[in-house]
């Protein structure tokens, strides 16, 4: 899903979009002349693949979101949350992706593992 930027208004308009079982849905609005405030909320199954035992499962997630999208390059070091778009069209699809990969990039643990108690490393 596509969005040109200058189309987004002032007045918060909502959308959705799913990808793999998880949806992103929530609002946009502008938020001075070169941002947009994105606020919603991520939701659905995630497959993860456990960090410990190497087996496949489901993670469900329900993660507020809130970030700035910009169409000029952002040089402001106190905001982390923005992603710039600078040929002017957000790309909704890779934002949801985005989010996706850093949640997939982190340490997961399987109900199994993260209730175990046994040592991470085995020595011989």
């Amino acid at each position: 899903m596509k969005i040109v930027f200058d189309k987004v208004g002032s007045t918060a308009k909502p959308f959705r979009l799913e990808e793999n079982k998880v949806a992103l849905s929530g609002t946009l609005c502008k938020s001075g002349y070169h941002r947009v405030l994105l606020d919603g909320r991520m939701e659905g199954n995630l497959p993860l693949i456990c960090d410990r035992c190497g087996r496949t499962f489901e993670q469900y997630l329900d993660i507020p979101l809130k970030l700035t999208l910009s169409d000029t390059v952002s040089e402001d070091k106190d905001d982390l949350d923005i992603i710039e778009f600078l040929d002017g069209v957000i790309d909704m699809t890779y934002v949801l992706e985005s989010e996706i990969n850093a949640i997939e990039g982190a340490f997961h643990y399987c109900d199994s593992c993260e209730a175990s108690e046994e040592a991470l490393e085995i020595e011989y």
